[in-house]
C-alpha cells in the first residue's frame, strides 16, 4: 500500500509539472534573456578603457604635430583623416557607455520581471493546490 501511495504522489507531481511547464519555459527564457543582456552590457563596459586609450593615443599623435603643419594639411590628407577619427571617438565612446548601461539595466529589469512573475504565481498555484486537497 505504501508503494502505491508513492506512485500516486509521483503521478500528481508529474501532472503538476506538466501544467507548470509553459510557465517554467517562459521564466527560463526571461532569465536567459536577462543574462544575455547583462553580459552584453558588461562586455561593452569592458571595451571602454581600450577605446579611451586608443582615443588618447590618436589625440597625442595628432597634436604632437605642429599647428602650422596641421592647418596647412590638404583636404583628404592623412592629418585630416586623423582629425575626423578624433572627432568621431566621443560619440563612439558615448555609445559604448550608454548602450552598455542600458543593456545592463534591461537585464536587471528582466530578472526583476521574472521574480515578480514567480511571486504572483505562487499564491495562485498554492490556492489551486489547497482547493484540490479539500
Amino acid at each position: 500500500m505504501k508503494g502505491r501511495s508513492y506512485i500516486q504522489i509521483s503521478n500528481k507531481v508529474f501532472t503538476f509539472m506538466k501544467k507548470m511547464m509553459p510557465m517554467m519555459l517562459v521564466m527560463i527564457l526571461i532569465v536567459l534573456g536577462a543574462a544575455f543582456y547583462a553580459y552584453q552590457g558588461v562586455a561593452m563596459q569592458g571595451r571602454i578603457p581600450a577605446a579611451e586609450d586608443s582615443f588618447h593615443a590618436a589625440q597625442d599623435a595628432y597634436f604632437s604635430i605642429s599647428k602650422a603643419e596641421r592647418d596647412s594639411a590638404a583636404t583628404g590628407s592623412q592629418l585630416n583623416a586623423q582629425l575626423v577619427e578624433i572627432k568621431n571617438y566621443p560619440s563612439a565612446l558615448l555609445e559604448l557607455k550608454l548602450v552598455g548601461v542600458g543593456k545592463i539595466l534591461t537585464g536587471i529589469f528582466l530578472i526583476l520581471l521574472a521574480i515578480l512573475m514567480a511571486l504572483v504565481m505562487m499564491p495562485v498555484r498554492l490556492g489551486q493546490l489547497i482547493r484540490k486537497n479539500r
